[in-house]
């Protein structure tokens, strides 16, 4: 993971969140009164239900509501916290509805409010790593708590749910199938946690709290350093993650919340299934070698002087090895074997500027290179290679008014620049 910028402190913070406060909200917001949602919906005395409000006005530094004398009224900041909370609501929903069909508990359990009442925004983050990492010191460690209290929590929440959540084997811990999905929505109530106080910042115009981004290779030489770079001269106080991973790990990563959307090539909608994807231009790869290469001066280049090359392409199952395979394939042609498989853009500069060795991906991911005449594209069009880039989100999520804005901006440089076949086009999984 690399870093754009460090963030300024963000209005509230998502682990200091407690979601008994957040429920006794929403059931204040939704009866118009702490009488009545104390009497009503949560069955707490009403200083019980005051107090989580003041604690949770507190904790986000503004008020929520307008309190009049017939009861309470949400006001603008209030409305944004709603939005939240209500999708807060709807994960813990879910999450029922999956430990019932997969997760081994009973249809009666009311786990939306056993989350609730037994954990905040801390304790989400510090079950969510367990699962994740298996390793109870370690989470010990990046939460900065004892041993015994992990050992607690995860005790707290297996007993209320009646269900083991992590096993002991021979090799340490391991996830039984409702503790993934309790990981699973764990990590998306902690996204739409972290959102509410840039939420509120945005409504007073400041732009504020992460952004991450599952940066994949074509997006990462020039479309992304140059928005990121816009954007940050106007927004100092934005942070921005990128996570350079295989697909598959990423559009993980976009499910559970943990990055906010992916910019690089789209998938097919069997691929991206439960993902909105918003094409922004065409792109095609091309093959690439050194300035001076003996290709460079061929009269003409055919297939069996490109099987002759030796080659340093991207591993199998990435997209442009696929497009070239397929490339050559369509012309019945065997297609080349590599010498180097890298997905280090780094190392293939290196074998490219270094050697007589042949590549085939996007121009745009050498464009410096190329730009300075180190590089070259070979007299060698693979128009048939044609596929599209832009920005994939989950379906369903709520981006952040700083991922919104990087997205944003992200277009903007697609569209005013000249290397690029704009085009607008949305699709979803």
């Amino acid at each position: 993971m690399s870093r754009a910028h460090q963030p300024d402190k963000v209005i509230g913070s998502a682990l200091a969140i407690n979601l008994r406060h957040l429920r006794a909200f929403s059931a204040v917001a939704a009866a118009g009164s702490i009488a009545r949602a104390a009497d009503e919906q949560l069955y707490r005395v009403a200083s019980g239900v005051t107090r989580s409000i003041s604690e949770l006005e507190s904790a986000l530094g503004r008020p929520l509501f307008d309190r009049r004398a017939r009861g309470m009224a949400l006001n603008s900041y209030g409305d944004l916290v709603l939005v939240r909370a209500r999708r807060i609501e709807r994960e813990f929903e879910e999450a029922r509805a999956q430990l019932v069909a997969r997760g081994g508990i009973g249809a009666t359990a009311d786990v939306p409010s056993l989350f609730a009442s037994i954990l905040n925004g801390r304790r989400l983050a510090v079950i969510a790593s367990l699962v994740e990492k298996r390793n109870m010191p370690a989470v010990a460690r990046e939460f900065g708590i004892t041993q015994p209290a992990v050992s607690s929590a995860l005790k707290d929440l297996e007993g209320g749910l009646g269900v083991a959540l992590l096993e002991r084997k021979a090799r340490g811990l391991a996830p039984t199938a409702a503790g993934e999905i309790v990981a699973l929505y764990f990590k998306r109530v902690l996204a739409e946690l972290r959102h509410i106080g840039p939420d509120i910042a945005a409504s007073d115009g400041m732009l504020q709290g992460s952004v991450t981004v599952g940066a994949l290779p074509l997006g990462r030489t020039q479309i992304l350093p140059l928005a990121i770079a816009s954007l940050l001269a106007r927004h100092p106080g934005l942070h921005v993650a990128t996570v350079e991973s295989p697909y598959d790990a990423l559009a993980a990563s976009l499910r559970s919340g943990d990055v906010d959307f992916i910019l690089g090539a789209l998938r097919s909608p069997a691929e991206a299934r439960d993902l909105q994807q918003e094409a922004l231009f065409e792109d095609s790869i091309a093959v690439i070698a050194r300035a001076g290469h003996p290709l460079e001066r061929a009269k003409r280049i055919d297939f069996d002087a490109l099987r002759q090359a030796t080659w340093a392409l991207s591993r199998h199952n990435t997209p442009s090895r696929e497009l070239l395979e397929r490339f050559f394939s369509s012309a019945r042609e065997a297609p080349p074997i590599p010498a180097v498989e890298t997905g280090d853009l780094a190392v293939l500069r290196g074998l490219l500027l270094e050697s007589d060795m042949l590549t085939a991906i996007s121009p745009h991911q050498l464009r410096y290179e190329i730009r300075d005449g180190s590089l070259v594209v070979l007299d060698f069009p693979l128009d048939e290679t044609r596929r599209e880039i832009g920005l994939t989100q989950r379906q369903g999520a709520l981006a952040s008014p700083g991922a919104r804005a990087l997205m944003a901006e992200i277009a903007a440089v697609v569209a005013r620049s000249p290397d690029f076949r704009a085009r607008a086009r949305r699709t979803g999984g």
